[in-house]
């Protein structure tokens, strides 16, 4: 699995989303890699038809009716969205949040992306059989160093407990990750897929970018 969040960055605003999107649909059918991207929220609708899988960058624990403003899941299936990011470092909720919402995307057969910043969170939550953890320690979000180099150890811990787990649980890793090379040490480590923003929206070329990180992942 290769997530890309696009989280609000000027690169992708307005019909610069479409063509993103088709960049990635066209590398994940030449390369036979599943790339699933997460737009702004106010663009999901404007792709949500793609052949790749569009997720939520946040959604709500809120019912359908008299909620305005909130981002309710049972509406995002509507709308062909597939999952949902859960508790990103930039987008915090409670525990019991966290609880019932994997639960509401696993009744509606959607995929839960649960966001961590530590093997603490990992532990917390796998218990909660979420389809993926994501691990991103907050201080390299965005910052060029990738988990993968600077805390290896991080990403092979965690997967060592998730896989202990038993359950269907599966690794993502994130924070950093600007290169092929880096992606393709996280694999070596344990992690089943990467969670990338900064690395590939703010690349000069989307293509390229893409491609590197979809190669490092067959």
């Amino acid at each position: 699995m290769f997530v890309i969040n696009c989280k609000n960055y000027e690169e992708i605003s307005g019909d610069k989303i479409i063509k993103f999107v088709k960049t990635a649909e066209k590398i994940s059918k030449k390369y036979k890699v599943k790339i699933a991207i997460s737009p702004p929220q106010h663009l999901v609708g404007v792709v949500a038809n793609s052949s790749i899988p569009i997720f939520s960058q946040h959604v709500d624990d809120s019912k359908v009716g008299s909620t305005t403003g909130f981002i309710i899941p049972e509406l995002l299936k509507k709308s062909k969205v597939k999952g949902s990011l859960i508790n990103h470092s930039e987008h915090r909720i409670s525990r019991k949040e966290i609880e019932r919402l994997v639960l509401k995307l696993r009744e509606l057969k959607m995929i839960s992306i649960l966001c961590v910043k530590d093997l603490a969170e990992v532990k917390k939550y796998v218990k909660l059989n979420p389809d993926y953890i994501a691990i991103e320690p907050p201080e390299l979000i965005g910052s060029g160093k990738a988990v993968s180099k600077e805390q290896p150890e991080l990403i092979s811990k965690a997967a060592s407990i998730i896989n202990n787990s038993k359950n269907k649980t599966k690794l993502l890793c994130g924070a950093g990750i600007v290169s092929g090379e880096d992606v393709a040490k996280a694999i070596e480590l344990g992690s089943k897929g990467i969670l990338v923003a900064s690395g590939i929206i703010k690349a000069k070329d989307w293509n390229k970018i893409i491609s590197e990180f979809a190669k490092a992942l067959v």
